[in-house]
């Protein structure tokens, strides 16, 4: 999701006149209020109530606050925004933990639990922490996770924001549709490249030709900021603390979309959920989607509690579908990380955290039903277009539609996971990751994933997130399932 220009949709930045009137109709479109509220709740305590089937969690269920606050909003103080102090870390690089006392309001609130919906299944009810994996197992499960996320992102990166006839022309040129393998300019024809150029930023680094290591990316950054957000403040997190990491640790150019205006909100002095809704159109989009994983992982066998936690991260950037599709990936993680559980089973556990009247289970729930229906996928795909090109093609609905729709279709299968979720266009190395890293976790192990995916990756990752540029993905397994160890 990465390589956006500057201002996200032109090459030239728009004249004052034209970003004045902007501003105006973001302001006149705040001051509305959404007929879809009622479908689509914003505060924690109203999506847990609008799911019929929300999980039970391991966490011990907390006490209502009295004033109603949103956990979001829990931890800090309303008058003054998050200050970048830096003091947290040590002299290696490496952060200390120090998960502090959790208010009762911040906690996962687990007390709404009503009867089933049609996205989960009969009998998925567990004990709380029954389906934990071993230390081992979850290590090597993890370090699946990471590889299939960083293959999937690689995979999609040469195509990111190409449109679907030019993902197909690109592949078909070379033999390789349907996609089975990594993209390749030798043999295009140089009409198929002048008419479809590569992603310029990407290609360099993610053709088949040229993949030496995982190269940077956002999709991939996230993750890693998640992981160090864990490892400094604990499970018990505030989003407050979400935005003082990001100000200590995230470069603002490597921001994109709603997390790019949350920056500039939070440099304004504006606080959550303020950072999320104030001039800030992309809230709906998949950016809090391609920060869940971590929240899953570090959750194995508790949907609730990685949903919570993808929520506090969440609503920092973003508001309704936006969030709605991070708790689906969330929950959908968890559940795989247990190693007990196929692709179809997680991803009804993701549907069971998700408002089940919103636009994001619906779209879901479609991409389910057109994957189990139909044999060929070109054709799901199809209908996929055809039902949601008329939103962005990096908003979270079409997107998570995709992802489901890719997940099913494959059926467990790794690479028809990745490959899948990548041909069917949008934001092709989100999808990847996000399809990559569950499909993986499913897989189960490394060695599960065939060789010509994970050797090019050379167990090593480039970031600018400090103290993980060219880590391993076996290291970054180990110092995940640490995290998913603490209480």
């Amino acid at each position: 999701m990465k390589n956006r220009p500057t201002n996200q949709t032109t090459p030239t930045p728009a004249p004052p006149e034209l970003r004045a009137l902007a501003v105006g109709l973001l302001d006149e479109l705040a001051a509305q209020t959404s007929p879809l509220a009622a479908a689509e709740p914003h505060p924690w305590q109203a999506i847990v109530a609008a799911c019929p089937n929300w999980p039970p969690t391991a966490a011990q269920p907390p006490a209502t606050p009295a004033t109603g606050q949103d956990p979001a909003r829990a931890g800090h103080d309303t008058q003054s925004r998050p200050q970048a102090t830096g003091q947290d870390r040590t002299p290696g690089g490496h952060p200390p933990h120090s998960p502090g006392s959790l208010a009762a309001h911040d906690r996962d609130p687990a007390g709404h639990r009503p009867a089933s919906h049609p996205g989960a299944a009969a009998g998925q009810r567990r004990e709380p922490g029954g389906h934990q994996p071993s230390g081992q197992d979850l290590r090597t499960r993890l370090e699946a996770a990471w590889l299939g996320r960083a293959v999937g992102c690689l995979l999609g990166k040469p195509v990111e924001k190409l449109p679907l006839e030019g993902i197909r022309a690109l592949a078909r040129a070379t033999g390789n549709w349907p996609l089975n393998d990594w993209f390749s300019e030798r043999g295009v024809p140089p009409e198929v490249l002048a008419a479809y150029p590569w992603n310029r930023r990407s290609a360099p680094t993610s053709l088949a030709e040229n993949i030496d290591g995982m190269p940077e990316d956002d999709d991939l950054n996230y993750p890693l900021i998640g992981l160090l957000l864990l490892q400094r403040r604990g499970k018990g997190f505030t989003t407050a603390d979400v935005a003082r990491l990001w100000l200590d640790e995230l470069p603002a150019g490597r921001t994109f979309t709603a997390e790019r205006i949350a920056y500039r909100n939070l440099l304004l002095g504006l606080e959550p959920p303020a950072t999320a809704n104030h001039h800030n159109p992309f809230r709906e989009w998949i950016g809090a989607l391609i920060r869940a994983d971590v929240h899953g992982w570090t959750n194995p066998g508790d949907p609730a509690a990685a949903a919570a936690q993808a929520y506090r991260d969440a609503v920092l950037t973003h508001t309704g579908n936006g969030v709605y599709a991070a708790l689906f990936i969330a929950a959908a993680t968890a559940e795989a990380a247990t190693g007990r559980a196929d692709v179809h089973t997680a991803l009804r556990a993701g549907l069971a955290v998700v408002p089940p009247r919103s636009r994001l289970a619906e779209a879901v729930r479609l991409g389910i039903r057109a994957a189990s229906d139909e044999a060929d996928f070109d054709l799901v795909v199809d209908r996929l277009h055809a039902r949601f090109g008329h939103y962005h093609w990096v908003h979270a609905v079409p997107n998570t539609a995709l992802i489901a729709a890719a997940l099913t279709h494959a059926d467990g299968d790794f690479t028809r996971s990745v490959c899948r979720a990548v041909s069917g266009g949008w934001d092709t190395d989100s999808n990847g990751a996000t399809a990559g890293a569950l499909a993986a976790l499913v897989a189960g192990s490394p060695g599960a994933l065939p060789h010509r995916w994970t050797a090019p990756l050379k167990n090593r990752l480039a970031t600018t997130v400090p103290g993980f540029d060219g880590i391993g993905f076996d290291a970054l397994a180990h110092l995940t399932a640490q995290e998913a160890a603490r209480s």
